[in-house]
Parts: structure tokens; C-alpha cells; sequence
């Protein structure tokens, strides 16, 4: 079977039967579509089957369901839009999402999340707020590095080492708008509770003593978005750059002590009737001020093809680049490559690439919401994986 009829057949075995008065055929171009389940059950949400295989945690899958939340009056005015026209509705924002969910791979790790998403006064005052607890089993990546001396050979090769984290973590954030400008402001707090050990006794005897048996990291932070796009699930136009500094600091109930600036930056350049360029970089810069911290704290380099925590450092930058073909409104294909490097200060700037690429598509699932699901396909030097993606795949 095409794997495009296997995700939308799963797609459409998880939704509620008791929606059997819900038209799921757009009026419009008469093909497959939830917006109206989404808009017009009490209940409605997209059902979201989640197929995992990142190289860092295995195969798995689970679900996450994705609630819109409107008045009456939005309802209506986003019907009349989509009743207009094939991109119509797609781009009002709903004033209120949540989301829900819960994964699993066959490495033992799992995760199971919530986060709510609300706007008031058009969209002048935005919180966002989310939580969940899990178990991450994942390869951390060391560099060992030795000059040599008289017989004995230089050494410089990176090994994997095996770690357990249990965690439980709560992230808010607060944003306003300037004036009547894309541009919101605001502050962010994160907090989370962990223990961490290896897979070698010996080293995580040693990550206890150094770590300790439990961990609370507590930071607090500013935020800057600046927001062009003509839709936040699926943009066809427009940019967004995002940027926060978070404090984790001791007089914040926070065992660790760092500093982390993040930078994101997305671009998406129509350039013909069918084909659209997207853009998308990141910037991060680490400063450690404890002598021990957890192996997960540092950033890392996310691209799709390339293992989650494999290439990390105190400084990160990647690149991305992505072409999309629309063939029709609803069905869209795409190749993308990118490029990343971690570089480490305590080894004297020492840095690492990576370079990966790959092919996707994407299903307009709810033309009312502008709303798309699909796959991509992505491969690096080191390894290939499998991504099921709701939005662009950035």
C-alpha cells in the first residue's frame, strides 16, 4: 500500500466514532478533511498517530491530540472564510490550543506531555504553558583527545556513552505585544527535577558523586518573537525570528548554574505558483558556570537525519534549506538539506559537522486551519530515520 493511504488510513481509524454527523468531506474541493470535526464537535480534535524512529532513542510511536478551542463567533467567521476561498480561515489564529500525548520507543524510553496555548485581546497578550514526565534513554557523545607522548599514540576519536534520565518538567511563558506590530515580548521560566546515571557501573557511581542522586534545574528568562507568517501550522509566506536568554542560577532553586542563548529563524519565499523556498537557522551559545552539570543540559544540534544529543557543544549553528512542490492545494512534496556544527570551548574551539538531506510530503488534513500532516525521509553520513511531522518538518 502507498505510504501516503497508510498515514491517512491510520489517521482515520483513531477518529471518534460517535462524530458520524460530522462531515468529513470538504464542501469545497470534496476531499478528505477534519476542519469541521475540529471546529464543530464539542470534542473535536486532530488525532495525531506519532511513528518514531530517531536514531538516538529507537523505534516507537504513540499519539498526541491536538484541540482548537474557539467562540462561537470565530467558528463562523473561519467557516465563511474557507467557504470563500482554498486558503481561506488558514490564516486566523485560533485564540486557544492544547495539546496532549504520550510516546514510547523499544529502548525504554518514554514520554507522556500537555501544553496550552491562550491569546486575549487579539492576540495582544499570549501564555503558553506545558509539563510531562518520561524516561529518556540516550547515547551521550564525549571526544577523548590525548597528544601522545614518546610511545605512546596520539588519541582523538568520540565515544558513546549510555545514559538514563527520569525527569518531570514544567516550562511557562508570557508574551506581549508592542502596539499593533508582529513584534511580542516577554519572560519564560522553566523548571525541571531529574536523576541521571550510565550504563557503566562504575561511571554512574561517579555521576552521583558528581551530580548528586537528584537534580533541580530552575531557570528564568526573557523572550523576543518577531512574526510575519500568513499561517503558524503550514506557512507558505513570511518569517519568524524567536530569541531567549535563560538564567540558571542558584538563587533560583537551581542545583546547576549555566547561562543558554537560543536564536531561531524560519523564512518562507514563494517562488512561483507552485514552488516555495523555506529558510531556517539556529544559533546557541552555552556558558557553564558549574563545575558538573548534567549531560543533557548542553545544546545540541537538531536536524532531521542526525541524532538527538550526537553532536554537542558550546556553541551551535545550523543551517537549512527547503524546496516545496505544490501538487495541488492539498497535496505538497519537498527535498530539504542542512548543515550543523558544534563547537566545544574546553577543547580549545575544537568543532564537529554534520551534513544531512532528505525528501518529504505533506497532506492538507483541515483546510480550514491550514493544518498539514506527512513524512520525510532523512539521511546523514552516519544514519537514516523516518520523521512523522505535523507543519513544515523545521
Amino acid at each position: 500500500m502507498d505510504i501516503k493511504l497508510i498515514a491517512l488510513s491510520a489517521l482515520l481509524d483513531t477518529l471518534p466514532t460517535y462524530a458520524a454527523d460530522i462531515s468529513f468531506t470538504d464542501p469545497v474541493d470534496h476531499q478528505f478533511d477534519i476542519g469541521e470535526h475540529l471546529a464543530e464537535n464539542a470534542v473535536g480534535f486532530l488525532p495525531i498517530p506519532v511513528i518514531i524512529t530517531e536514531p538516538a532513542i529507537g523505534y516507537g510511536g504513540g499519539m498526541v491530540g491536538l484541540f482548537l478551542h474557539e467562540t462561537e463567533e470565530e467558528k463562523e467567521q473561519r467557516k465563511q472564510a474557507a467557504l470563500a476561498a482554498i486558503d481561506g480561515g488558514a490564516q486566523l489564529v485560533p485564540s486557544a490550543m492544547t495539546l496532549f500525548g504520550a510516546v514510547g520507543t523499544e529502548n525504554g524510553t518514554w514520554f507522556a506531555f500537555g501544553a496550552h496555548r491562550r491569546s486575549w485581546n487579539k492576540d495582544a497578550i499570549r501564555y503558553v504553558g506545558g509539563g510531562g514526565l518520561g524516561v529518556a534513554n540516550l547515547d551521550v557523545y564525549k571526544n577523548l583527545s590525548f597528544p601522545g607522548f614518546g610511545p605512546i599514540a596520539p588519541i582523538d576519536k568520540t565515544i558513546a556513552i549510555g545514559t538514563k534520565t527520569k525527569v518531570a518538567v514544567l516550562m511557562q511563558q508570557l508574551q506581549f505585544r508592542v502596539g499593533t506590530t508582529p513584534l511580542m515580548l516577554g519572560v519564560k521560566q522553566l523548571a525541571s527535577i531529574s536523576t541521571v546515571e550510565a550504563e557503566n557501573e562504575s561511571l554512574s557511581t561517579a555521576m552521583k558523586y558528581t551530580l548528586g542522586e537528584e537534580a533541580i534545574t530552575s531557570g528564568l528568562g526573557v523572550v523576543a518573537e518577531y512574526d510575519t507568517r500568513d499561517n503558524m501550522f503550514y506557512p507558505s509566506r513570511g518569517f519568524i525570528l524567536s530569541a531567549d536568554y535563560m538564567i540558571y542560577d542558584e538563587s533560583l532553586g537551581s542545583d546547576y548554574e549555566y547561562r543558554h542563548f537560543n536564536f531561531d529563524g524560519e523564512g518562507y519565499i514563494p517562488l512561483a505558483d507552485k514552488w516555495t523556498l523555506g529558510l531556517a537557522g539556529n544559533y546557541q551559545h552555552f556558558e557553564q558556570e558549574s563545575t558538573f552539570i548534567s549531560p543533557t543540559s548542553k545544546p545540541y544540534v537538531a536536524l532531521r537525519g542526525v541524532s538527538s544529543y550526537r553532536y554537542q557543544g558550546d556553541e551551535i549553528k545550523t543551517l537549512q534549506s527547503q524546496i516545496t512542490y505544490a501538487i495541488s492545494h492539498r497535496w505538497k512534496v519537498s527535498g530539504f538539506y542542512g548543515v550543523g556544527r558544534a563547537i566545544q570551548a574546553d577543547q580549545s574551539e575544537k568543532s564537529e559537522s554534520v551534513q544531512a538531506g532528505g525528501v518529504g510530503f505533506r497532506y492538507q488534513i483541515a483546510r480550514r486551519y491550514g493544518l498539514h500532516i506527512g513524512m520525510d525521509y532523512a539521511r546523514s553520513s552516519e544514519e537514516s530515520a523516518v520523521y512523522f511531522n505535523v507543519g513544515s518538518g523545521f
